[in-house]
């Protein structure tokens, strides 16, 4: 695809204060910082191996992310962007998925890494 915009199609570490703070665990200081507006770009990051368990995930942008193995047990990822993302081997335990995302895709990503698509409405 000639001219197409892949500038969050590669997966990356980001320099975004906001997506660090996941890395490193502070996922109540990033809820924090959420809820007083601040922004964060997380299309393609790198979300291997996280924590994210109690992440407010309402209106965030995982298209493109890969969260293999990283721990998502009860987070509500209803209102979230998972388009293209991958949850290989992560704990999922009472997670809530967007209802765009069928079960057959949750599972084939969840069990082989597939990058997750959404349903035509």
């Amino acid at each position: 695809m000639a001219g197409a915009d892949t500038s969050h199609t590669k997966l990356h570490i980001s320099k975004d204060p906001m997506y660090l703070m996941l890395r490193e665990g502070y996922v109540k200081e990033f809820n924090a910082k959420k809820a007083s507006g601040e922004q964060c770009d997380l299309r393609g990051c790198d979300l291997r191996g996280l924590d994210l368990r109690g992440l407010d995930a309402d209106g965030l942008d995982f298209s493109d992310c890969y969260f293999r193995q990283s721990d998502l047990r009860g987070i509500d990822l209803s209102k979230a962007r998972l388009e293209g993302a991958s949850i290989n081997a992560c704990k999922i335990s009472g997670a809530l998925f967007p209802k765009e995302l069928s079960a057959s895709e949750i599972e084939l990503s969840l069990l082989h890494g597939t990058r997750m698509r959404y349903s035509a409405k």
